[in-house]
């Protein structure tokens, strides 16, 4: 029996099958806009390299870590592990790992050498339609819904998109000289939000750095200067200490589970000490005998400082009355009368800032802050009420550094979103920029099916 002949579908026919369904839009567009499936504009054909049969080879790779940094790897084919697809330049990259996070990238061509991609690219191709357009439209909101609608694995990495639903999502065809307005607008806008957003990141970056500046202004003396002026002091004042003439220091102890008895108590850990402060929202209870509860208790004052985890890292314990014990991997320090706790704080906080701490650590790969190391850390100590004077000081010009990082953190936030508020709008024609006497983006559609 004969094979029935396939009958090739006319301009209007593919037309039809390319176009999305008014129900199923994702959103309204302009009238001379269209809506249609990725399948339908998407001219790649897959071709599987092994760069491994040519050694030798520099091959310029567009493998998903390297676009964090927007730049492709430049890599001969004996270092790349497994085959992977062939790209040309202004292919756009959709990648399939994790499609929480937005990861959409332009093989740009940055060398002559042969142009690979991971196979954890999609890969849509159109020569037709404007490379950055099609760029950020996959980057807007409303695409990445449809990337978390249907997703095979469980969560982070081991969460995929799936082409062949991918290839069914809808997306918003613009006329060509609308296309190039709008990028021209986003590119227009995104540089003035980079600009910002670099100013906010550059304020982040060098928030501990401003810290360290202001820990040493306090600690040299000079952030007292006038200060000991007005009292009749100089610098003949401060004196060299180890920490073992400021203070008593106890290491916590682990209590046993199994054995022990008597009555229960909250007990801090290590990771319940910030810096200066303290996380108490998963505060563990131990039974504790009368004699452990005495020897461990925890005073207004005392000065915990991590032995394990991040050494030296400490808070004061600033209640009054408290049922509360600690446990091993702390120190806690009961300065003398004349030392204050939070001047103690201050000085380790900074040496860890200007790795002067460090150098008291014993371990190669886990580090700690052993009793011994603790008791020989020499800090320069003013009279008491310098000391004071220096917290004061500190604790507002700290303060006043964090809500600068924070004002940064929030523009940064705001940034992203305004981001993203202006991809919503570009890909809704309500940019502005918009020309209804634009040739009809069906026509556009036509030639790319053609």
């Amino acid at each position: 029996m004969a094979a029935k002949k396939t009958t090739a579908l006319t301009a209007e026919e593919r037309l039809e099958k390319a176009l999305v369904p008014t129900d199923e839009q994702p959103y309204e567009v302009p009238k001379n806009w269209c809506w249609a499936t990725i399948e339908s504009v998407n001219h790649y054909k897959g071709v599987s390299i092994d760069p491994s049969k040519e050694p030798q080879k520099v091959f310029e790779l567009y493998s998903v870590p390297s676009s964090a940094d927007n730049y492709p790897e430049i890599v001969c084919g004996e270092d790349i592990g497994s085959s992977k697809q062939a790209v040309q330049k202004g292919d756009v990259l959709l990648c399939k790992i994790n499609p929480r996070i937005n990861r959409v990238w332009k093989v740009s061509k940055h060398t002559e050498n042969t142009l690979l991609a991971s196979s954890e690219w999609i890969v849509v191709r159109n020569e037709s339609i404007n490379t950055d357009y099609l760029m950020w439209c996959l980057q807007s909101k409303y695409f990445r819904e449809y990337m978390l609608s249907n997703v095979s694995g469980v969560g982070g990495s081991l969460m995929r998109a799936q082409p062949k639903f991918v290839q069914k999502y809808p997306i918003p065809i613009a006329p060509l000289a609308e296309q190039k307005r709008i990028v021209d607008t986003i590119t227009e806008l995104f540089a003035d939000l980079d600009k910002a957003a670099e100013n906010a990141q550059t304020i982040i970056d060098n928030a501990e750095s401003r810290k360290s500046a202001i820990l040493h202004q306090a600690f040299t003396g000079k952030l007292t200067k006038q200060w000991r002026v007005e009292n009749g002091l100089d610098m003949d004042s401060w004196m060299l200490h180890s920490y073992a003439d400021l203070g008593k220091s106890k290491l916590g102890k682990m209590l046993d589970k199994v054995k022990n008895n008597g009555i229960p108590t909250p007990y801090i850990r290590n990771v319940n000490v910030r810096w200066f402060s303290f996380d108490l929202t998963d505060v563990a209870t131990m039974l504790a005998s009368e004699e452990e509860r005495k020897s461990l208790s925890v005073k207004q004052g005392d000065l915990f400082i991590c032995e394990g985890g991040e050494p030296g890292r400490c808070a004061i314990w600033k209640d009054a009355d408290c049922e509360m014990i600690f446990q091993k991997a702390l120190h806690r320090f009961r300065p003398n009368v004349g030392v204050c706790s939070e001047y103690l704080g201050y000085t380790l906080h900074y040496m860890s800032l200007n790795g002067q701490l460090q150098e008291h650590f014993t371990g190669t790969t886990i580090k700690h802050l052993t009793g011994q190391a603790l008791a020989k850390i020499k800090i320069n100590l003013p009279s008491y009420e310098e000391q004071q004077e220096i917290v004061r000081i500190l604790d507002e010009l700290l303060a006043d550094e964090q809500r600068i990082k924070e004002a940064a953190e929030e523009a940064l936030a705001k940034i992203e979103l305004m981001k993203k508020s202006i991809l919503a709008d570009a890909f809704r024609g309500k940019l502005g920029t918009n020309d209804p006497s634009d040739q009809p983006a069906t026509e556009l559609l036509k030639q790319i099916l053609a």
